[in-house]
């Protein structure tokens, strides 16, 4: 769990992925679009991708574990959770607090 949270400090925005899935292709394409680039750590691409897996589980990243979203280093949720963010318009305001995007 301590190699999880900390890659999911490094940058102001960090998402958890599996390459094969859509879910986590729409919120990378959300946070592109928001103008942020977040640091993307593909578990499918990983030597240590199921290891990783099992500590974002323990963090509570409930099943599926990906997408996992870290904003300010701290869980922000998976998709339903930051597509809610993102129609409320709470999700750009917290990019902007991280400094993940600067307007």
């Amino acid at each position: 769990m301590d190699r999880v949270r900390d890659m999911a400090s490094k940058k102001a925005a960090v998402i958890f992925t599996k390459s094969s899935c859509c879910m986590c292709h729409s919120i990378k394409t959300l946070f592109y679009e928001l103008g942020a680039s977040p640091a993307i750590h593909e578990l499918d691409h990983d030597a240590n991708g199921k290891e990783i897996e099992w500590a974002l589980r323990g963090l509570g990243c409930n099943n599926p574990a990906v997408p996992a979203v870290f904003i300010g280093g701290k869980y922000v949720g998976s998709a339903k959770d930051v597509i809610s963010l993102h129609v409320d318009g709470s999700l750009k305001q917290m990019l902007i607090d991280a400094k993940a995007i600067w307007f």
